[in-house]
């Protein structure tokens, strides 16, 4: 069983940068896609951005391309969500996925339903105001 702990949520400016971090224990994300999702208030979740775990292509929405980098340190177990020039409307919860079954980043992002997703964090707010 994997558990995963995101991190790095907090309240920032518009146009301001902030990092999250997701953990995982109980097992080795080696080989798992990987991946970050989000909750708008009075919106449904929706996928950001994903990393393969058979070829570590990622994966982008078009809200997140050019400005927001997913990237994984296998040695750490743990993955990440940089962020940049952030918008009022990045105002989320952000959850952390990852599953070992799927292969491609897109698949994960785009294919799968959230809620089919093996292994989901707990989330991580972020506040952006203007």
């Amino acid at each position: 069983q994997v558990q995963l702990v995101e991190s790095g949520g907090g309240s920032v400016q518009s146009g301001e940068s902030l990092t999250l971090s997701c953990v995982a224990s109980g097992s080795s994300l080696n080989f798992y896609s990987v991946g970050w999702f989000r909750q708008a208030p009075g919106k449904e979740r929706e996928a950001v951005s994903c990393i393969g775990g058979r070829d570590g292509a990622a994966y982008y929405v078009d809200a997140a391309e050019g400005r927001f980098t997913i990237s994984r340190d296998i040695s750490k177990n743990t993955f990440y969500l940089q962020m940049s020039s952030l918008k009022v409307e990045d105002t989320a919860v952000y959850y952390c996925v990852a599953d070992g079954a799927v292969t491609r980043a897109r698949e994960m992002c785009v294919t799968m339903p959230y809620n089919l997703l093996k292994f989901r964090g707990q989330g991580t707010l972020v506040t952006v105001s203007s």
